[in-house]
């Protein structure tokens, strides 16, 4: 067997929209689109720079049915690239790109595409090199592919090419779900996986790897994003990655605790902002604000303006508009002594609203049992698809009462009473 060396991709998503960025007015939508091209273009760039003898997409490489004939013809010549370097791909469909989803197509020859009928094999001879693997047919393969791939064979190196949820990954779509351990017994040198976003080494006896996505595309797909150069020498396998994305996403959380204005808090988000701005580097930032804590300042805070007045402090930090606002998520408190145990802070208000407010806080201490009906379960049901993950009904439809009621409590404080 010969030394060589692969570069290991998944869930490219060409041309798939960043979302979250639409409110901000200093976003360059042009760089927000073109960012998944861009950073496909850095994957074929790495390749012919390192001299890698294949490339492996395990999946999604489209993020469904193309709009036009661009995001194809994109894909085609950047593939070009490397039929020209003598690199072949090789590449199978996941659930975004799936037989079924996709109603254009363009002649490829240059990129080996799995059939999704059954598992296949496709051998490097000179490599010594044999790489198994199955499209989808389908958007929703609930079938464990992995369980008909070819035996390995003997005196090569085996390869599979899979895109799959794997076992303990509920996070993403339960698509073709496998077992870590039948995975592992199967007899591959080198399981290259797809579907997971998150880059995750699952194995390394033998390797089995998500290399996630190549490019962040909304808040939940934090940090750094690339692929995985591997190499085999002697037998022996090292996998490195490589970071690719070109625009980053990060959660930012701002503790304004003990923060007694306004003024004060400002100052909190800016030290925060410029942090996360130097993790970042040398990469634009999108992210999303969370303001925590007790605070003189959550009255100021809840009202009218708050975006604003955080995009202020991020566009003082940057002259090159590199860091842009998802969303801003207000999570502080008021300072004030309610009369329980666990608050003693200030004075407890004497006023309607005081009372009030003490009422609310004796329910989220002790909520009765059926309060609120099933109403938040059956709303949830509903809405879970078009809800973002930190919704406060999440808490609510998952038994967390207090948590929502002491929300509530706050908005109403903030929203009625005078402070400033």
């Amino acid at each position: 067997m010969a030394d060589f060396r692969f570069l290991h991709a998944a869930d490219i998503h060409l041309d798939s929209p960043l979302r979250g960025l639409e409110s901000d007015p200093f976003a360059p939508v042009e760089t927000i689109r073109a960012a998944t091209r861009r950073a496909f273009g850095r994957l074929v760039d790495l390749a012919i720079a390192e001299k890698v003898d294949f490339v492996l997409i395990a999946g999604d490489i489209y993020d469904g049915d193309w709009p036009d004939f661009g995001t194809g013809l994109y894909f085609s010549t950047q593939t070009r690239r490397l039929d020209q370097a003598a690199i072949p791909v090789f590449a199978i469909r996941g659930n975004h790109d799936a037989a079924n989803r996709m109603t254009r197509s363009l002649r490829m020859p240059h990129v080996t595409i799995f059939d999704h009928a059954t598992a296949h094999t496709h051998r490097l001879e000179a490599l010594g090199v044999a790489i198994h693997g199955q499209s989808f047919a389908d958007q929703a393969v609930t079938d464990d592919l992995s369980r008909k791939y070819p035996p390995p064979i003997e005196g090569l190196f085996n390869i599979g090419l899979l895109h799959t949820s794997a076992e303990g990954y509920t996070a993403h779509a339960r698509y073709a779900p496998c077992e870590l351990s039948r995975l592992r017994s199967h007899g591959y040198d080198y399981w290259a996986l797809g579907h997971v976003h998150e880059r995750q080494e699952l194995c390394r006896d033998p390797w089995i790897v998500f290399p996630g996505n190549l490019q962040g595309r909304h808040i939940n797909e934090t940090g750094p994003k690339g692929a995985s150069l591997v190499t085999v020498s002697g037998g022996a396998v090292s996998v490195e990655p490589h970071v690719l994305d070109v625009l980053r996403w990060a959660r930012v959380n701002v503790d304004l605790d003990g923060a007694a204005n306004e003024t004060e808090a400002m100052s909190r988000v800016q030290t925060e902002l410029e942090a996360a701005l130097r993790d970042a580097e040398p990469w634009p930032l999108a992210a999303r604000i969370t303001l925590t804590g007790t605070t003189g300042a959550h009255a100021a805070l809840f009202r009218e303006g708050l975006r604003d007045k955080v995009l202020n402090e991020a566009q003082g930090l940057t002259g090159e508009h590199r860091l842009w606002l998802e969303a801003v998520k207000l999570r502080t408190r008021p300072p004030r002594d309610t009369g329980l145990p666990s608050e003693p802070e200030l004075p407890a208000r004497q006023d309607n609203l005081g009372r009030l407010l003490t009422e609310i806080d004796a329910l989220a201490a002790a909520p009765p049992p059926g309060l609120l009906g099933n109403w938040p379960n059956l709303l949830f049901d509903r809405l879970r698809e078009a809800l973002p993950d930190d919704h406060p009904l999440h808490a609510c439809a998952n038994g967390d009462l207090s948590g929502i009621l002491r929300q509530a409590r706050d908005r109403l404080e903030a929203a009625l009473s005078g402070e400033t």
